[in-house]
């Protein structure tokens, strides 16, 4: 078999397969193999749906434990054991020694499920249509999610027109001096602002897809008093940055607040497996039976891996602490790459496991933004000569501006420090090479000037 079977029989659809084209057939740990047996180090973990890394031999050998014993696989909304196991654990190891009290709504299987779920409860309960959204958000690419996804890329897809939503600027969207929320704040509070009353805010923490932009706990923590005044709830996007990705369980731990409603998906099922649950304050349960509901709400594969790696890694601080010492280790390799090469203005920003580097100068000339020209998109270069050098790594943002940086959680440091080499080495080969010329629009971005 070779690639012309999927060029062939699958849709043009397919993305990842043209930034990684191979054909894979085995993966372990932070490692892939593909059919010639080569090997390459995973810096992407299945876009965060991967944290424990690929096949962990303590997740897979509960859940063949569980196959062999003919537990049940599908369930809808049934009561089965494993979701009884689940939602005992999650709320015994979670949310409890958190003082979190949260109901649990399994949707759909996807991330965007989630979303979808969490917009239509709160549009339900506040009785209002309008949401607060924020620039360079993604949530998902079904319509309700899309709504609320600024990237033009993936909203002039949907072919109608995409309402009920008002973008407002992210954190640091017009550079470190200007506070959005006072913006935000007083578009709410100024009736002549044209603004309908939303019924929520839904934001991520740290934008992922949006090219990892972190918003500080000063900013959040503002956001939810906004919210609290302008009795909007507070959605809390936990998707691609929760289930430990920034070292606690919860991205927002470290802001110290306090959503209405948190979706979460990805590495929930800590296998790969799909599972999207939405978490909301008791008091806003107000669905009525079945006016939610998806085929596949109820994965108890998903329920065994998920409550598993919840006992195998959550009822300690040791994973949490050794996101933070190799998350430093990530820091410090980066500020090294960065004075290395001052020429080429390489910044960085992140927390925990997720970070993304940005290359903001070449040949004292500004980046060519152009995304159908790969071989004129710095970035994508690296990410190719990454690949062919064997590091599994992603372009991201809205002008695939920002290496985005998502190893498994579980990484052997040696692994990690090889990977970090061999992204050195992949930016040192494209720096070498010239971006030629390019007569496309030139757009500045200075948002990339600060971390």
């Amino acid at each position: 078999m070779n690639l012309t079977t999927f060029d062939q029989l699958e849709s043009r659809v397919r993305h990842y397969v043209h930034s990684f084209p191979t054909i894979f057939s085995k993966a372990r740990g932070a490692q892939l193999w593909d059919e010639n047996d080569r090997s390459y180090i995973d810096f992407f973990s299945g876009a965060g749906a991967l944290n424990y890394g690929h096949n962990n031999h303590l997740l897979r050998e509960k859940l063949i434990e569980y196959i062999e014993s003919d537990g049940v696989v599908h369930g809808l909304d049934m009561a089965t054991s494993a979701k009884g196991h689940f939602l005992q654990t999650f709320a015994n190891v979670i949310l409890k020694p958190r003082k979190m009290n949260y109901i649990m709504q399994f949707t759909g299987p996807t991330g965007a499920n989630a979303v979808e779920a969490a917009l239509k409860l709160a549009r339900k309960i506040k009785k209002r249509s309008n949401v607060i959204a924020f620039t360079n958000g993604f949530h998902g690419v079904s319509m309700g999610a899309l709504s609320a996804t600024a990237n033009a890329h993936f909203r002039s897809a949907a072919g109608v027109g995409l309402g009920n939503v008002t973008f407002m600027p992210y954190d640091g969207y017009f550079g470190p001096g200007v506070n959005t929320i006072d913006y935000l704040a007083k578009m709410l509070d100024d009736r002549g602002s044209g603004i309908d009353a939303p019924a929520a805010v839904i934001v991520e923490t740290i934008q992922g897809e949006g090219g990892v932009r972190v918003a500080s706990s000063t900013w959040l923590r503002e956001l939810e008093k906004c919210c609290r005044r302008h009795d909007m709830l507070l959605i809390v996007d936990e998707i691609q940055v929760g289930c430990g990705r920034t070292g606690r369980f919860f991205s927002f731990e470290e802001a110290g607040i306090q959503p209405d409603i948190i979706t979460l998906s990805k590495s929930l099922s800590a296998y790969g497996l799909p599972m999207a649950m939405v978490l909301m304050k008791p008091e806003l349960d107000q669905w009525q039976p079945s006016e939610h509901n998806g085929t596949f709400r109820g994965n108890n594969l998903a329920f065994v891996t998920g409550a598993h790696a919840l006992h195998c890694y959550w009822k300690n601080d040791e994973l949490s602490e050794s996101v933070r010492r190799k998350g430093e280790l990530i820091q410090e390799w980066f500020e090294r790459m960065a004075s290395n090469h001052p020429e080429v203005g390489m910044r960085f920003r992140g927390r925990g496991f997720i970070y993304g580097l940005t290359i903001t100068d070449v040949n004292s000339v500004t980046l060519k933004r152009v995304r159908n020209r790969p071989d004129q998109n710095i970035h994508r270069r690296i990410a190719r000569l990454a690949f062919e050098n064997g590091l599994i790594i992603e372009p991201t943002g809205a002008y695939d501006d920002v290496l985005k940086m998502l190893p498994p959680l579980v990484i052997e440091e040696d692994m990690l420090r090889q990977g970090l080499q061999i992204l050195e080495r992949s930016i040192a080969q494209s720096l070498q090479q010239p971006l030629g010329v390019v007569r496309e629009e030139v757009l500045p971005f200075p948002e990339l000037m600060h971390t």
